[in-house]
């Protein structure tokens, strides 16, 4: 993978920050430290989708979601040298504590910089594998000078939740699994935000079935990455306004290439029908999944999907259910208001 800048690997004559070997150099690593989570399916469910549904559960992952995966690899990469300094990120929620447990894992010192608004459950999973919580105000300029000072104060290797090779090459062994549980999927929907979860699967699915469909899930109050879409090159947004808290951060440059070339489209949903799909896990799969987990569902379920005739093709579908770490206090004030 070359050195530790996160500068891009060729993959196909286009420079991408990651590719099947590396995504297959990935799971080498990290299968000692992660789980391979369960793909469960419900024949209600596809009855009201009117498609076959297979749900990878990453919200059975350790920390309560996939951030482990490329939380690992970034970690278990270091050489001796390097880890000794320990590493630093930031983040407002589950990368944070991925990142925490990676290290802790490894033995290392965690420096996790958390905005103030973090939700409360994410930074009691930061304290919970010993992470030391540095705060910044919320917003990403805040984040970003903070976990700089405390990279230049204590040496730390900086594991950025998303834009980094190594983060993208570990997420997308989501995709390995789940095309080794489910061979005959033509379609994965997964959730977006600063997409290295979609850019991992989607260079590991195209790469194993080039026909297979990636569609990206986001929210209508952080719809950066439709706009991205729409207007050919990177867009990011004043503010951000979503219940999905996972999905607030913008894409990066090594992630939009991967998301402007492999991605066929994106589904914008509100938040309305994140939480009826949160309420369809809860009440039918029996499963906790947070609102940037169910998003998937979301978007299988609105009127865009099952309108739309580039996807009446897709009747066996993927849904990456990316964490399950629920802020309950929020989740019941959202129910409420309804």
């Amino acid at each position: 993978m070359g050195s530790r800048d996160g500068s891009g690997v060729s993959t196909g004559g286009q420079d991408y920050a990651a590719d099947i070997d590396s995504i297959r150099e990935a799971q080498a690593r990290i299968t000692p430290h992660v789980h391979r989570t369960p793909v469960l399916s419900s024949t209600s469910i596809d009855a009201v989708a009117g498609k076959q549904l297979f749900f990878k559960c990453e919200c059975f992952q350790k920390a309560g979601a996939f951030k482990i995966r490329g939380a690992s690899n970034s970690i278990f990469a270091l050489d001796d040298e390097q880890a000794s300094k320990g590493v630093v990120t930031h983040s407002s929620g589950n990368h944070a504590a991925a990142v925490a447990l990676a290290a802790k894992l490894r033995g290392i010192p965690a420096h996790i910089v958390i905005p103030k608004n973090a939700p409360a459950c994410k930074v009691d999973n930061v304290r919970r594998y010993g992470g030391n919580i540095i705060w910044s105000d919320v917003s990403i300029e805040s984040r970003e000078s903070v976990c700089k000072r405390v990279q230049e104060e204590t040496g730390a290797v900086l594991v950025h939740p998303f834009n980094n090779k190594y983060t993208i090459s570990g997420q997308g062994t989501v995709s390995l699994e789940l095309l080794e549980q489910v061979p005959e999927i033509d379609t994965i929907i997964v959730p977006i935000s600063g997409g290295g979860l979609i850019s991992g699967v989607a260079l590991a699915a195209k790469a194993i079935n080039p026909s297979i469909r990636i569609l990206a899930a986001e929210p209508k109050g952080a719809d950066d990455s439709a706009q991205s879409k729409a207007a050919g090159k990177i867009i990011t947004l004043p503010s951000t306004n979503t219940i999905a808290d996972g999905l607030r951060a913008f894409l990066g440059d090594l992630t939009w290439p991967v998301v402007r070339d492999l991605v066929d489209d994106i589904i914008v949903v509100d938040d309305n029908a994140i939480v009826d799909a949160m309420k369809m896990c809860y009440e039918i799969l029996k499963v906790a999944v947070e609102p940037s987990g169910a998003i998937g569902l979301a978007a299988v379920m609105s009127d865009e999907f099952k309108q739309s005739s580039a996807w009446h093709e897709s009747s066996k579908i993927g849904i990456i259910v990316s964490g399950g770490n629920v802020d309950l206090g929020v989740l019941w004030e959202s129910l409420y208001k309804r």
